[in-house]
């Protein structure tokens, strides 16, 4: 510890005898002016010259340096406004497709309200039952609306249910793909009819004679029979015909044409139905 303290001591005493020796050389080559230099003067100049040049380099290196740090600190709060901008204009952009995608939503509900029978009323789903019992959604229309018990529901795509609840400014449907929904309907390209009811997540098409011409791809609508929905609108389409070699009947699997699992809004057709049992 002692050697290592005395080998400190000894070198700030050189280093303090170093810039004296420097600065001594820089007076007298600075008192000269335009006199011509001796041999010392010209090895005065020599060091005084290589101490600020090296003075000057690392002068420069660190003011290089510094330079760098404050184009780096530019560059961080640039990238960060960036990013604070990019992500505006992406939410900008995510509500401007949303409002489009609702936009467009909105008019073909307006196109499927002016082909059906009047009065009818555009709803809101706000809420699914949860129930593994019952297949049913909450919309935002009620009594006060004029929304009643056995009202058939419509969208775009296709059928959705009937009314089986309401409150002053809520309704509860039930899916037409609720075991407990059954709706008449006809196989377009030949008219024969059947009933299709709900499975929990597809329909079966019951009560088509065995003899009937039926072949997966056939589209299937209502029949206008029992009414409840107006006759022509989409139901589905046959998925599967199983032909029994016992039985009067063929059991037949229907892909629903809508997606029970993606309504957003539909229309409520308002008229006095009786609710299908």
């Amino acid at each position: 510890m002692r050697k290592r303290g005395k080998s400190a001591r000894q070198a700030r005493t050189l280093l303090l005898f170093g810039v004296v020796f420097v600065l001594i050389l820089i007076i007298i080559v600075s008192s000269l002016g335009r006199r011509e230099f001796n041999l010392v003067h010209r090895l005065g100049l020599e060091v005084v010259g290589g101490v600020q040049a090296v003075g000057t380099g690392v002068g420069g290196y660190f003011a290089g340096i510094w330079t760098d740090y404050r184009e780096l600190i530019g560059v961080r709060d640039e990238n960060r406004r960036l990013r604070e901008e990019l992500r505006h204009y992406q939410a900008a952009t995510t509500q401007y497709r949303e409002a489009v995608a609702t936009n467009v939503r909105l008019q073909k509900l307006l196109g499927l309200k002016e082909s059906l029978p009047d009065p009818t009323i555009t709803a809101r789903v706000i809420g699914r039952d949860p129930s593994l019992w019952f297949k049913t959604l909450t919309i935002d229309r009620g009594s006060s609306d004029g929304v009643e018990r056995g009202m058939p529901a419509v969208t775009v795509e296709g059928i959705v249910g009937q009314v089986i609840n309401t409150s002053p400014n809520y309704a509860k449907i039930l899916l037409a793909n609720d075991p407990n929904s059954a709706v008449d309907v006809i196989i377009q390209k030949n008219r024969v009819q059947g009933i299709i009811k709900g499975d929990g997540n597809e329909f079966v098409l019951h009560y088509v004679l065995r003899n009937s011409d039926v072949e997966k791809g056939d589209h299937i609508i209502t029949s206008g029979l029992g009414g409840v929905f107006p006759q022509g609108l989409p139901v589905g389409r046959v998925a599967e015909v199983v032909r029994s070699p016992r039985g009067m009947f063929q059991s037949i699997r229907v892909e629903p044409a809508a997606d029970f699992s993606r309504f957003e809004h539909l229309v409520i057709i308002m008229k006095k139905s009786p609710l299908t049992e």
